[in-house]
């Protein structure tokens, strides 16, 4: 199916917009060029007066502008006008100013109507001096910011050669570091794909800032990544679409047909910004310079506010924010920041390191703590240096995943810099949850068995649920976090009311880490993850639920104001069974038993047990820590180290060379403690959806996003989609992440290439997808085989719909990629009805119903 594919036909607006107000529009016309009149850098234009067109000088046009305004000002009472004040002046030809003594005016109304891309920013004040004067949109760019080298290596950037002339800069705009200077970083780290280049970019500015503005450390970070608080504090912007449209409308000067073919071309809201402010050639109000503290704020105040009139206030913050951009690059990270998607490859790990690098060079000026001498570091090997980075690196990141909110880490940072005090400071606190351990993933059983020879491991259900991390202090306060740490204790009143029934005699504060699933309370039986989905998420009355569920604890990790993340697994499981006491239904802990790699027909057994109950699968985890780790074992480290095969596609030569081969061979320690944020071989999934041996669908990829972190360069996830018969669609399925190598990410890259020949300028008319915007639209060539593990119903994809509900499409959860169908053409992708059909043998087999809503589309794996 190509791009001339039919499709449904597209409503037209075909609704005449009602006639504008009195704007500028009706002073500023489409004017002939008079060679007669002195060029400058205003507009001439023609009024229209009784049907005649009159040519006006420059200065016959403010006197004319300032008649209007003053009698305007003459009829609007005082106290209902908006002011948007500058400390500028307003000039509108080369030399002559015309007098004024108008007072302040309001913005939005005066802006309403102005040529795309022409039209200027007002804000009116009276002066002393009576004057306007026109500000140029290009003179006010931060000319010093925008040449500093954060490039460069850490261990030649001086950034004491810097902070002088910023922080006299910056003293004239009101003390913080400016915006500027956060947006020079973000356009250097945009320009390269290269992780070192994007990690010494980092580490550099936020030197500078440690050394030249401290307090702004904190908002620098959160800009940096994307966020404004921490997961499990609920902090959003809720703006939508329409209200950066409507900031871009009013502060660029661009109508809805300019901004549309602006985003068609692009593709990117920042990217129109970015086009819209390079356009504008001139600025009736000089911006108020951006600081980073200022823009954090602005971002604080739009997620507070709330209730009747919060829409308007909301509106006037980014408006405000897109004013006061400085320059084109300004207005496309503020405009990505307000979307939440910089796409400059900044993720969590990379702050991380960044931090605790930039911490061993830089400390503000009242600090103490020491720091390595760049010199020093600059004179040894490469190894000796990655020794030295990996070791500040480890706290860092142990801190942030106990205690993942930067509230907390950059202030302690500030005052002890990287050691062991701040690994005590910032450890586990009650009602904060930490950063959950994960699970690799095994193809089938046999490869679990081989890589956990010769060790005693627990097998458990992984069951179909939700995984929950529960808090519980000495006075009873109940916290619940979800695995992506977001609070969602209003989610299981039950839950909370049935913690102390739990608590055995002598726990006082704990935190515990198990599954919640639905279930049958009277038989036990065990219910799909949809039916739980159906389950109101906020405000929930104990007496209103209808979805019951019950908790199956897996893990201890705190008790009585002590970590257990140090003790073996086999421990802290001992204390979870010892301490709490069984409810039946409603809370017990995950099936299990204990085995060995010799144990291979019992561990068949019991997954295939698991399996029969709808379970997921199952989890395997190391019980002990082994007694010692140094002594080399021939036939254990080759089966415990990392699986031989090919370099992956990316690595260095010298990834490649001889540390890649002592890193098979030398013993890898699985270890039996908890380790927050990681993904060990310690625990080990095997899920029913790995096996070949279940349904697959040969679906139609048609567009992707970019990728976070290291897959920046690369498109993920991927879009697909199944084909409709009838109509000749293509139905938007799932996205997906998993099953993809880095050679088949670069292969596909290459393939869709921005602006390539596989690619469309814009979303198809033969694609039913409503769930927002991906990076990229596909050309429709290709066929891809996909495993899964359930098909749900969904409000986000149009799959299928009207074949097993009328509202409501068909997902897949856990999509994982096989292979490329080269013998199959995109006519013979999976349909719509057999995917159906699909969907209906599914819920035959399940012991319940089926039809609840799934509202993720299950493109993330929900991994252990």
């Amino acid at each position: 199916m190509g791009s001339g594919t039919p499709a449904k036909k597209r409503k037209l607006n075909d609704t005449k917009s009602p006639a504008p107000g009195r704007s500028l529009d009706y002073f500023f016309g489409k004017q002939k060029q008079n060679d007669s009149i002195q060029p400058s850098f205003a507009v001439e234009d023609k009024v229209q007066e009784g049907g005649k067109g009159l040519q006006l000088s420059d200065e016959q046009l403010a006197r004319k502008l300032q008649a209007e305004w003053n009698q305007e000002d003459a009829q609007e009472p005082k106290e209902n006008t908006d002011t948007y004040i500058a400390d500028e002046k307003l000039i509108l030809t080369n030399g002559e100013a015309s007098k004024s003594t108008s007072p302040e005016k309001h913005v939005p109304k005066l802006e309403e109507g102005f040529p795309s891309a022409v039209k200027p920013q007002f804000s009116f004040q009276p002066r002393s001096d009576n004057t306007l004067s026109l500000q140029s949109a290009r003179s006010a760019e931060d000319i010093i910011s925008s040449n500093i080298p954060f490039d460069e290596s850490p261990l030649t950037f001086d950034p004491s050669k810097y902070t002088t002339e910023l922080q006299g800069h910056w003293a004239a705009e009101g003390g913080d570091a400016s915006y500027a200077i956060l947006t020079r970083c973000f356009v250097l780290v945009n320009s390269t794909q290269s992780r070192i280049k994007i990690v010494d970019t980092l580490v550099n500015l936020l030197r500078v800032i440690i050394e030249a503005d401290p307090k702004s450390l904190l908002p620098t970070v959160w800009l940096a990544t994307n966020a404004i608080s921490p997961p499990y504090i609920s902090l959003e912007l809720g703006l939508g679409g329409s209200a950066i449209s409507k900031a871009l409308k009013n502060v660029c000067g661009l109508d809805s047909r300019s901004l549309k073919a602006l985003y068609d071309k692009v593709g990117d809201a920042g990217d129109v910004a970015f086009e819209a402010k390079k356009k504008q050639s001139f600025t009736l109000r000089k911006p108020k310079p951006l600081s980073i503290k200022g823009v954090y704020s602005s971002l604080v105040k739009i997620a507070n506010t709330q209730g009747t009139g919060s829409g308007e206030i909301k509106q006037r913050v980014v408006d405000r924010l897109l004013q006061d951009a400085r320059g084109a690059e300004e207005s496309r990270y503020i405009v990505r920041t307000l979307c939440q998607h910089l796409r400059i490859g900044a993720v969590k790990t990379t702050m991380l390191i960044a931090l605790s690098r930039a911490f061993l060079l830089s400390r503000p000026p009242n600090a103490e703590f020491p720091l390595k001498s760049r010199e020093d570091l600059a004179a040894l090997r490469k190894e000796e240096l990655a020794e030295i980075w990996s070791k500040s690196e480890e706290i860092v990141k142990k801190c942030f995943a106990q205690r993942p909110n930067y509230n907390d880490l950059i202030p302690i940072l500030l005052e002890v810099g990287v050691c062991d005090e701040l690994l005590i400071r910032c450890g586990l606190a009650l009602h904060i949850p930490l950063r959950p351990m994960l699970g690799s993933i095994t193809r089938d059983l046999s490869e679990m068995l081989t890589k956990l020879q010769g060790r005693d491991f627990s097998c458990e259900y992984k069951y179909d649920g939700q995984r929950a991390q529960v808090h519980c202090d000495e006075q009873g306060k109940v916290s619940i976090f979800s695995r992506h740490l977001e609070l969602m204790t209003d989610k299981y009143p039950d839950l909370v009311a049935l913690i102390p029934k739990i608590r055995g005699e002598g726990v006082g504060s704990f935190i515990m880490e198990g599954e919640v699933v639905a279930v049958d309370q009277v038989s036990g039986e065990l219910k799909t993850f949809q039916t739980l989905a159906n389950r109101a998420r906020k405000d929930v009355a104990i007496g209103s639920v209808k979805v019951e569920v019950c908790l199956f604890a897996f893990d201890l990790m705190f008790l009585n104001g002590a970590p257990l993340l140090d003790r073996p697994f086999r421990e802290r499981r001992e204390l979870l069974r010892g301490l709490f006491t069984e409810v039946p239904n409603q809370f017990t802990w995950v099936k299990s038993i204990d085995a060995t790699s010799q144990d291979s027909e019992t561990v068949l057994d019991f997954f295939k047990s698991a399996t029969d109950v709808k379970c997921e699968g199952i989890m395997v985890k190391i019980l002990d820590n082994l007694p010692d780790l140094k002594v080399p074992d021939d036939t254990e480290d080759s089966i415990v180290a990392e699986p031989p095969g090919p370099v992956k596609v990316g690595k260095s030569k010298e990834k490649a060379s001889e540390k890649e081969l002592e890193k098979k061979t030398r013993r890898k320690a699985l270890l039996a403690t908890y380790e927050p944020d990681k993904r060990l071989d310690s625990w080990l999934k095997v899920k029913k959806d790995y096996s070949t041996s279940f349904d697959t669908l040969d679906l139609i990829p048609i567009a992707g996003w970019h990728g976070q972190g290291r897959k920046s360069k690369w498109w993920s996830p991927i879009l697909l989609a199944v084909r409709n018969e009838e109509t000749g669609s293509l139905e938007a399925v799932c996205k997906c992440i998993s099953g993809f190598t880095d050679a088949f990410y670069k292969a596909n890259k290459e393939y869709y290439e921005e602006g390539g020949d596989h690619v469309l300028r814009g979303k198809p008319s033969y694609v039913d997808y409503e769930g927002g915007y991906p990076d990229c639209w596909f050309e429709p060539q290709e066929v891809w085989e996909m495993a899964f593990a359930d098909i749900t119903l969904s409000p986000t994809y149009t799959a299928a719909i009207g074949l097993v509900s009328d509202e409501r499409g068909l997902s897949l959860r856990f999509p994982r990629f096989l292979k490329k169908r080269e013998d199959k053409g995109i006519d013979e992708a999976s349909t719509s009805e057999f995917l159906a059909g699909l969907w209906r043998k599914q819920e035959e087999k399940a012991p319940t119903g089926g039809k609840e809503v799934q509202d993720d589309g299950g493109e993330e794996e929900d991994v252990m």
